[in-house]
């Protein structure tokens, strides 16, 4: 709300952009000019009230200091109606300063703090066998909805705040910490784990797979953005290079898939069970004009759409959202039951 104020008053440019970059700092600064702002005013009144005496500088910044405080002695006030409004002003003014600063820089840090603290960071002694999936996105969440069907144990390691509240809401394991972290892997069961997959980015994943190569018994795979990179990561010891971009831009150039065959062709199982394939979206398709979040859904098809080409826009980062629109390229992930159902509706008229 203070802030809010201070863009009011005239900072709009320049304090925005200083209150962006160093908060405190400029909380501080607009603090300060505030302060004397008041004080020159409480001379200025005082002149006009013929109070003389108090038209002073260690009488200005004592009734300045109490009056924001909220705890002002009545020894030295205003009379007229001027100087009364002023102080109602300085006030109210002084409650929102000193309330949005605590809140700001000491109740809502600390409460940071204490809700980090009391996050899970370890899994259970007892669980063994089970695979780390470093970075929860929608890449891995079909490999999660697999694992959770077949029974396997796993756990997800994130450290993002919004990415948390969404494994919260899905009810699935996780663990919050850096997943480069060694304390972090261990807290996760690594030396019981048989497989870690590092899914952050490339930068990220290289940092993950080297804190995890430390432990020499666990399989890693690393999931990597930019093909080019896909060998340092094998240098720091990743097991296996997955390349989803570069999957699907091996697919762009087959977009000619039999309408006849019900089958699924051209797919690249990328862990065991899971398949990536790309489908056109033919003219008349009942999937136009239908968000991703309805294609996705386990009544129509159960596949992830985990990239679209529309329009000459190839993007990895679609929105639920998203309307498929005809001629468009989906890349999906799935069982081999769940592509087939989705390359079937890519063609036909009706569901």
């Amino acid at each position: 709300m203070f802030t809010f104020w201070i863009k009011k008053v005239g900072f709009r440019t320049g304090f925005q952009k200083v209150l962006q970059k160093h908060p405190y700092f400029a909380y501080k600064t607009a603090a300060v000019f505030l302060f004397v702002i008041y004080i020159l005013i409480f001379e200025f009144l005082m002149i006009f009230e013929n109070q003389p005496k108090n038209a002073n500088l260690i009488t200005a910044i004592y009734w300045t200091t109490t009056t924001v405080a909220t705890v002002g002695y009545g020894d030295v006030v205003f009379t007229s109606m001027e100087g009364r409004l002023f102080t109602i002003i300085v006030q109210v003014l002084g409650i929102i300063l000193i309330s949005d600063f605590l809140v700001t820089y000491v109740v809502t840090p600390w409460m940071d703090r204490f809700i980090k603290f009391r996050l899970p960071r370890k899994v259970p002694s007892s669980m063994k066998d089970h695979i780390i999936i470093c970075g929860y996105n929608q890449l891995v969440e079909t490999l999660i909805d697999e694992l959770t069907e077949q029974d396997i144990l796993f756990v997800v390691v994130e450290d993002e705040d919004e990415l948390i509240k969404e494994l919260v809401y899905k009810n699935i394991s996780w663990i919050f910490g850096s997943p480069s972290d060694k304390q972090t892997l261990m807290g996760a069961g690594i030396e019981r784990a048989k497989l870690l997959i590092a899914n952050k980015s490339d930068k990220r994943n290289a940092n993950i797979v080297l804190t995890a190569r430390e432990f020499q018994y666990i399989n890693i795979i690393a999931i990597v953005e930019d093909l080019s990179k896909s060998r340092y990561l094998k240098y720091a010891g990743a097991d296996t290079v997955v390349s989803p971009k570069s999957m699907f831009g091996q697919f762009i150039g087959k977009k000619a898939l039999d309408r006849l065959v019900s089958r699924i062709t051209e797919a690249t199982e990328i862990f065991e069970g899971i398949n990536i394939v790309e489908f056109p979206v033919y003219t008349k398709s009942p999937l136009i004009g239908k968000t991703l979040k309805e294609i996705s859904s386990q009544q129509l098809t159960g596949a992830k759409i985990v990239g679209t080409w529309t329009s000459g826009t190839l993007t990895f980062d679609p929105k639920e959202e998203d309307i498929v629109r005809e001629n468009s390229v989906l890349l999906a992930i799935g069982s081999r039951e769940e592509l087939s159902k989705l390359k079937k509706l890519t063609y036909q008229f009706n569901i």
